[in-house]
């Protein structure tokens, strides 16, 4: 009995080991994007482009990993997910390298699919962490391991903004690789998978375990032309432009029934639809959509407000608007970490209810008061805590509300739902601040004070739709409580 106690003693601390490790995955996928975010104003002055264009930075990059992220838990079923997990990674060092020798746009946006493609890591990451701890650790895992994801932010706004302020925008690839390339060198010596996939598969099996492309194009086409139908919208509406708008739109919903078409159809589809028919996973999955795009029209929108110059922003450079937006980055951090252990008392629905509120409430504050550094930062940190409970509940609430064959799956669609939320949410903003104004005495024009309110309002929309979910998913709760009583 004695050695069998040692033995579990041993699991565990390998397994908060493990966690350690996977966690810095996420870490440095965060620190590379918050830490090019202050950029943004530096790359639409070296390339000449509006803001549209430049959202695509992000977009571009969030569009990629979507698609990517059930593919790679595909090719994790079938080639075992340590090996898939480190092929992803190296894929994103080379897209790392590739964006510091960025001399265009398009060079920069290749780049960025390219890391795209490695940002599919985070979610095998975590297949390898569900594995590693019992369902009774898990929400505690699943918060520290989202913690990774603000302290990631937090170091990559300090760090980013004095590399940009002081080597250039191009330098923050350069320190961002050296990182991954630790991260990937730990997880080969360290990380170990326990249930490695069958050398060989029947006929039957071979079959189930294929990747569904025609789904991925489907999808990528379904989300690339509804945010070029945005970016059209945000150079203008007009008569000349109102036909490629309309087409954009149509391509994307015909794309959209074609994906639901195929996916009904395959055997190993990239989205189970069946998954969609839960009276739990898709109340969940619409949140995480929300929460995405509520933290991605957020993240530009503040670099804009911070970096244009009086009247119409604050007239800060780079390390100006990491510390008004680090305020939100520490909330984020402090309640990830503590959300698994609110989790452990009170379950996953009330602690998503109150986040909404919280995120609402901050929200208001925004758009009420974003006439000084502080009122912003005193906001967003609000918003930050709201968000933070919302999302780790949530994704709680998919890992544990899934049928137990369907984990790695419901996994795999939420976090593709939340990177389409991260995708939609900088292109939203683009199509917001294109209403421009210009500043007598200064050259350029600058987003509107009206842009930045209704970029706050669609915030506290998508907090208050949020609520509705939640409130849902507490009277289902409900209701299914009395049915078994």
């Amino acid at each position: 009995m004695e050695a069998q106690n040692n033995k579990t003693a041993t699991v565990s601390r390998s397994a908060w080991f493990t966690l350690a490790i996977l966690s810095s995955t996420l870490l440095a996928v965060m620190f590379s994007e918050t830490m090019l975010l202050p950029a943004i104003p530096e790359i639409m002055r070296d390339f000449s482009i509006p803001y549209g264009t430049a959202a695509w930075i992000f977009s571009a990059y969030l569009i990629v990993a979507a698609v990517m992220t059930p593919i790679a838990g595909r090719l994790s079923d079938i080639y075992g997910k340590r090996k898939v997990l480190l092929t992803l990674l190296a894929i994103y060092i080379a897209g790392t390298v590739a964006g510091g020798f960025a001399d265009s746009i398009s060079f920069l946006l290749a780049s960025r699919i390219i890391q795209g493609v490695g940002l599919a890591a985070v979610p095998a990451a975590f297949s390898l962490l569900r594995d590693s701890f019992p369902p009774a650790k898990l929400a505690i895992a699943v918060g520290v391991f989202g913690s990774a994801y603000s302290a990631g932010s937090v170091v990559g706004l300090l760090a980013g903004a004095s590399v940009i302020q002081n080597f250039g925008w191009h330098a923050t690839f350069f320190f961002i690789a050296p990182i991954a390339a630790v991260v990937t060198l730990l997880i080969a010596r360290f990380v170990r998978e326990e249930q490695p996939p069958k050398a060989r598969e029947s006929a039957p099996d071979k079959k189930r375990s294929s990747i569904d492309m025609k789904g991925a194009v489907a999808l990528s086409a379904t989300i690339i032309s509804f945010l070029m139908g945005l970016t059209l919208v945000e150079t203008g509406v007009s008569a000349e432009s109102l036909p490629q708008i309309a087409a954009a739109f149509a391509a994307s919903a015909i794309s959209l029934l074609i994906f639901v078409a195929i996916e009904g159809r395959i055997a190993s589809p990239l989205l189970d639809l069946r998954l969609l028919r839960d009276r739990t996973l898709l109340p969940s999955y619409l949140i995480l959509v929300s929460t995405g795009i509520a933290m991605f029209i957020a993240y530009p929108s503040i670099v804009q407000l911070v970096r244009s110059p009086a009247p119409l922003g604050f007239g800060g450079d780079a390390i100006d608007a990491a510390n008004v937006q680090l305020p939100f980055m520490i909330m984020f951090l402090v309640f990830a970490s503590a959300t698994a252990f609110i989790i452990s008392r009170i379950g996953s629905i009330k602690p998503t209810i109150i986040g909404a509120v919280i995120s609402l409430a901050g929200s208001l504050g925004l758009l009420m008061f974003h006439s000084t550094e502080f009122a912003v930062s005193a906001s967003l940190a609000v918003i930050a805590t709201g968000l933070s409970l919302t999302s780790t509940a949530v994704w709680n609430l998919v890992v544990s509300s899934a049928p137990k064959e369907f984990i790695g799956i419901s996994t795999g669609v939420g976090a593709l739902l939340l990177f389409v939320g991260m995708a939609i949410g900088p292109a939203l903003a683009g199509v917001y601040m294109e209403d421009k104004e210009t500043i007598e005495g200064v050259g350029g024009s600058y987003p509107s004070p009206e842009s930045y309110n209704l970029i706050f309002i669609t915030s506290g929309l998508l907090s208050a739709a949020s609520l509705g979910l939640a409130l849902m998913l507490r009277k289902r709760a409900a209701g299914q409580r009395a049915i078994e009583a």
